[in-house]
């Protein structure tokens, strides 16, 4: 599924039109961003949560060169699936 059958479904779902479930959809994406990106965790019940994790620096290698090469520490967007969603899958 991609964003534009995700916006047909929660359209077609909620009663509303195409373009305000576009919007919603839009504002929920921008909302989760912004509080990870302020370092909060964002909590669904039943659905999962995400949440910023953390990866160290660490020594690499260059396949085609077998050169070492030093990676940078970095942040990365996780998320671990809530106990209603593995249900719904399972």
């Amino acid at each position: 599924m991609n964003k534009t059958e995700l916006i047909d479904q929660i359209a077609a779902s909620a009663d509303i039109s195409k373009a305000a479930a576009a919007r919603a959809l839009d504002a929920t994406v921008a909302a989760v961003k912004d509080a990870l990106k302020a370092g909060d965790t964002v909590s669904l019940i039943g659905f999962g949560t995400f949440y910023v994790g953390e990866r160290a620096a660490r020594t690499g290698r260059n396949p085609r060169t077998g050169k070492t090469l030093e990676i940078k520490a970095a942040k990365s967007p996780k998320f671990r699936a809530g106990k209603g969603l593995k249900d719904a899958i399972n």
